[in-house]
């Protein structure tokens, strides 16, 4: 198969995806301006895409993580039937959340909310993705490539770095960084929904 017959047959599966992924109802970020060493922290915590590979300073640390792997594998089940893929899922969840931190059970809760777990999910507003990401932000930091966001570990890293960046506006207020994350600033059902779903995904 040539390249672009390939490229194309990649496309076209794509669009199929698309076409058949339930609308979300959640994600609708708004664009604000941001000032241009905000912006630039955006772009580099995007931009660096080394793959989520946990490194533990003590044998205890390592243990506990396989243990949280295990129990949110066996909750996540239902969900995400493919045990390979709910493996590779949890793992970037887990890296893109330490790495901006944020807590995993944060990420997993809003996901829930978000998209339902669904990779292809696409919001009424045309946010992308697990964590319902809007496409402007491509715009933002200067790669305007938007077919990336339907990419794990791109939709993970850009919702997780997103969420950081209003908590840090927000001076840690979580309630209203969420609602900046939904573009509902102020109100309380979105962020009384993740902090409910968020008690789902606790570690035990």
């Amino acid at each position: 198969m040539s390249v672009f017959a390939l490229k194309t047959a990649c496309a076209l599966a794509l669009a199929a995806c698309l076409a058949c992924a339930p609308m979300a109802q959640a994600g609708n970020q708004k664009e604000e301006a941001l000032a241009d060493s905000v912006r630039l922290a955006l772009s580099h915590a995007i931009r660096d895409e080394r793959p989520p590979q946990p490194t533990f300073s003590n044998p205890a640390d390592q243990q506990r993580y396989r243990q949280w792997l295990a129990q949110m594998s066996q909750r996540l089940q239902r969900k995400l039937p493919d045990a390979q893929l709910r493996t590779e899922f949890l793992e970037t969840v887990w890296y893109e959340a330490r790495r901006a931190g944020l807590e995993p059970a944060l990420v997993l809760g809003l996901i829930q909310v978000e998209s339902n777990y669904r990779k292809y999910a696409v919001s009424l507003a045309g946010a992308r993705g697990y964590m319902q990401v809007m496409p402007f932000w491509t715009g933002v930091i200067g790669d305007h490539d938007r077919s990336k966001l339907f990419h794990m570990q791109t939709n993970l890293r850009y919702g997780c770095a997103i969420l950081r960046m209003y908590l840090d506006m927000e001076k840690g207020d979580l309630f209203l960084a969420l609602g900046r994350y939904n573009g509902s600033r102020g109100r309380p059902e979105y962020p009384n929904a993740v902090r409910a779903a968020w008690r789902n995904w606790e570690f035990k």
